[in-house]
């Protein structure tokens, strides 16, 4: 990628740059499917882990879980859910904007003092759509996606993944991307273009070693 490239891929539709990586390892949980479809999670938030550097937890020390992966088949289960509503703010409001959107997916964060992501709620709304995904593609991409607070329009016309010989991969520069990410030299947080620089600099460092 170029650094205007990197630059796009954190700038909102408004015109925002806003980058944040997680600041603390990830605790995650995964409700709503069988022990198959959960190993193949575990298997996506494993690799991205490695790639990336970052370090996973059993449990968060404030939020027992901060990343939340939930799969269901109606938006309206969330409010059935005990609690949801603490976690998500404007809750009735936003399920009703998202099943009158016909909706698959959201993601919801949550950020500490320092900008960076504390928490990450991932929903899934199985619909033909997304049902006609294999599982490994599907767990791969929604795991890319919430390792880093991405602007709005970063995959509209491009998924993060790509099929080399029959079988799904991380394209190449997104995963050079996500490692230059979490580089240590770099902080958690940024709202400055600039930041798009160093991101550019950390990629040309990695693809020469």
């Amino acid at each position: 990628m170029t650094a205007e490239e990197i630059e796009a891929m954190f700038t909102r539709a408004d015109g925002q740059f806003v980058f944040a990586r997680w600041g603390r390892p990830i605790a995650p949980v995964i409700f709503g499917v069988q022990e198959e479809t959960l190993q193949v999670v575990k298997g996506a938030l494993e690799a991205v882990a490695v790639l990336s550097g970052h370090k996973m937890a059993e449990t968060d020390m404030e939020l027992g879980s901060n990343l939340m992966v939930f799969f269901f088949s109606d938006w309206a289960e969330l409010l059935d859910v005990k609690g949801m509503d603490r976690l998500v703010p404007d809750l009735d409001p936003l399920v009703a904007k998202l099943t009158e959107a016909e909706a698959n997916q959201y993601r919801f964060f949550r950020f500490d003092e320092a900008g960076a992501i504390k928490a990450c709620f991932v929903f899934l709304r199985m619909d033909a759509q997304l049902a006609e995904i294999d599982a490994q593609t599907l767990a791969l991409s929604q795991i890319v996606q919430s390792y880093l607070l991405w602007s709005d329009t970063a995959f509209r016309d491009q998924s993060p993944l790509a099929i080399v010989e029959g079988t799904t991969i991380l394209r190449p520069d997104v995963a050079d991307l996500i490692r230059a990410a979490y580089d240590p030299v770099l902080p958690a947080a940024a709202k400055d273009r600039s930041h798009a620089l160093r991101l550019f600099a950390r990629v040309q460092v990695g693809e020469a070693q």
